[in-house]
C-alpha cells in the first residue's frame, strides 16, 4: 500500500471520527447535564450546541487532549532513567534543588538536627 493509498483511506476516517466525538460527547454532556443540573441546582437545560462548548471547554482547560497520556508517561520513562543514573547524594541535591524551586518547607534532614 503507498502512502497516497494510506492517506486516501486515514483522512476519511479521521473525520468520521471528530464528528463521532462532536456528536457522542455532545450528547453525553447534554444529557448528563440536563438530567442532574435542573433538577439539583434549579439551573435551565441546554442545548447540543451548548454542550459541545462546555465540553470543548473542559478539554482546553483540563489537557484533554489524548496526546497527553503518550507524553505524561514519556516525562515519567525519562525521570526514572536519570533517576537510575543517579548516586544516592546525586538524587538527594536534586531532590533539595526542587524543593528549594517550588518552595517547600525544610527537608526531613535539615528538621531533624534542629
Amino acid at each position: 500500500m503507498t502512502r497516497l493509498q494510506k492517506m486516501i483511506f486515514i483522512v476519511p476516517a479521521a473525520i468520521l471520527g471528530i464528528l463521532a466525538f462532536v456528536v457522542i460527547g455532545g450528547e453525553i454532556v447534554l444529557h448528563l447535564w440536563n438530567w442532574l443540573l435542573p433538577p439539583l441546582f434549579g439551573w435551565r437545560e441546554i442545548t447540543f450546541w451548548q454542550a459541545f462548548g462546555i465540553l470543548a471547554l473542559c478539554r482546553v482547560l483540563f489537557g484533554g487532549h489524548g496526546w497527553r497520556g503518550r507524553g505524561g508517561s514519556n516525562f515519567r520513562r525519562r525521570m526514572k532513567d536519570r533517576f537510575g543514573h543517579m548516586t544516592p547524594e546525586e538524587r538527594e541535591q536534586f531532590r533539595q534543588r526542587m524543593r528549594e524551586r517550588c518552595g517547600f518547607g525544610p527537608t526531613t534532614a535539615e528538621s531533624k538536627g534542629q
